[in-house]
C-alpha cells in the first residue's frame, strides 16, 4: 500500500482520496478547515463538500500540510487556482525532491497569466517539471464518488509520470488517458468554466438549444485560438480536456460556473452569487485572468470577453448577447483554425 497525499478537502478533492483508496493506497488528506478534519475522522464523511458519501478509513485526513505532506513520494494538489501559488510555496517545505506531482486544479493564476504546472515550475524552482502532471477532462466529482464511469487525461511532458498516474487512477469506474500537451490540456479545463457561465446566462434567459449549441461550439473556437497562440495542439481541443470538458461544465446541472450564469440571468449581483455558495466558481477569476491573457497574446475572445463585461462591468446580458451576434460577418475557420 502506497502512501498518496491529496491537499485539498472539497469536493473533487475528497472525491480523488476516496477514489485512490479504492486502489488500494493509504491517502493522506490535507484540509483548510479543521473543522472538515475532525468530521472526516469522527464521522467518515465530508457534509459541507460531498455530502452522503462514505469516506473510506485508508482516507487519513489532517488539518496540518506538514504531517499531509510528510514521507509522501507522491501530492495531488486540488486547492482553488488562485491559492495555488501560496499552499503549494508551503507544502514545499515538507516535499522531497523528485516527488511526483498532479494538478487536478483548473484555473490560471491572476496577475501573472500563469496556468497550473507553469505556476509549480516557478514554485519548485524548475526541479519538479518532469514529474509534474496535469489532469484534465470532464468530471463532477459527485458522480466520480458516486462510482459512476468517469473518462480524464493526464498531461505531462515525461510520458512516464503521466503512465505512473495513469495506473494508479484507473480502476473499473475511472478510465485515464494520457497526452503530451500539458498548456493545451489546461488552457481547456480552465477556459470552459468561463464558457459555462455564458451558458447559464442564455440559458436562463431562455435562448434555447441552438444557441447553447452555438456557444459550445465557438467557445472551443476561442479556447483553441488562444491555445494555438501559446503553442497547444488543436487536436487536443476536439479531446477530453477540450470539447469533453466543455460540453459537460455547459450543460450539467451541477456545474457551478453555470449557476452563477443562471443567478445572473435572474438579475443577482455576482458578489451576492458568490457570497451564496459553499465551493468555488473557477470561472469567475478565470474570466480575468483570460482577459488579461487574451490582449498580451493578442487573440480575439469575444465570449470570454462579453462574459467578463457582465462580471465586472455590470454590463447587461441581452446587450452582451446582441453584440455578439451582431459582430463582423466573417468565415468559420481561418487559415486552419477556428
Amino acid at each position: 500500500m502506497e502512501t498518496l497525499s491529496v491537499l485539498g478537502a472539497g469536493s473533487w478533492g475528497t472525491s480523488i482520496a476516496n477514489l485512490l483508496s479504492d486502489n488500494g493506497h493509504r491517502v493522506q488528506l490535507w484540509c483548510f478547515e479543521k473543522n472538515t478534519a475532525e468530521e472526516i475522522a469522527l464521522r467518515r464523511e465530508n457534509s459541507v463538500y460531498l455530502p452522503g458519501i462514505k469516506i473510506s478509513q485508508n482516507v487519513i485526513p489532517t488539518a496540518s500540510i506538514e504531517e499531509a505532506c510528510r514521507n509522501s513520494k507522491t501530492i495531488i494538489s486540488v486547492v482553488p487556482s488562485q491559492h495555488t501559488r501560496k499552499i503549494m510555496s508551503e507544502a514545499k517545505k515538507y516535499i522531497n525532491d523528485g516527488c511526483m506531482i498532479v494538478s487536478a486544479s483548473k484555473g490560471i493564476e491572476k496577475d501573472t497569466y500563469l496556468t497550473m504546472s507553469q505556476v509549480l515550475s516557478e514554485v519548485f524552482d524548475g526541479r519538479n517539471d518532469l514529474n509534474t502532471v496535469t489532469l484534465g477532462g470532464p468530471t463532477f466529482a459527485t458522480e466520480v464518488a458516486r462510482k459512476l464511469p468517469t473518462v480524464m487525461v493526464f498531461a505531462s511532458k515525461n510520458e512516464a509520470a503521466a503512465r505512473y498516474f495513469q495506473n494508479i487512477f484507473s480502476n473499473q469506474y475511472f478510465r485515464a488517458y494520457v497526452n503530451d500537451d500539458v498548456i493545451g490540456v489546461e488552457l481547456g479545463g480552465a477556459i470552459k468554466n468561463i464558457i459555462a457561465i455564458a451558458a447559464g446566462i442564455v440559458t436562463g434567459l431562455g435562448c434555447g438549444h441552438n444557441t447553447v449549441a452555438a456557444l459550445i461550439t465557438r467557445g472551443i473556437a476561442e479556447i483553441s485560438r488562444l491555445g494555438i497562440s501559446m503553442g497547444a495542439k488543436l487536436l487536443t481541443f476536439a479531446g477530453l480536456a477540450g470539447m469533453g470538458d466543455l460540453i459537460l461544465t455547459c450543460t450539467g446541472d451541477l456545474s457551478r460556473n453555470r449557476q452563477v450564469g443562471l443567478k445572473i440571468a435572474e438579475g443577482k449581483k455576482l458578489q451576492e452569487i458568490l457570497g451564496g455558495m459553499k465551493m468555488v466558481a473557477e470561472g469567475v477569476e478565470t474570466a480575468i485572468s483570460v482577459e488579461g491573457l487574451a490582449k498580451k497574446q493578442n487573440v480575439e475572445m469575444p465570449i470570454c470577453h462579453e462574459v467578463y463585461t457582465v462580471l465586472f462591468n455590470n454590463k447587461d446580458p441581452r446587450v452582451a448577447i446582441r453584440d455578439l451576434m451582431e459582430r463582423n460577418l466573417k468565415k468559420e475557420f481561418q487559415e486552419g483554425i477556428m
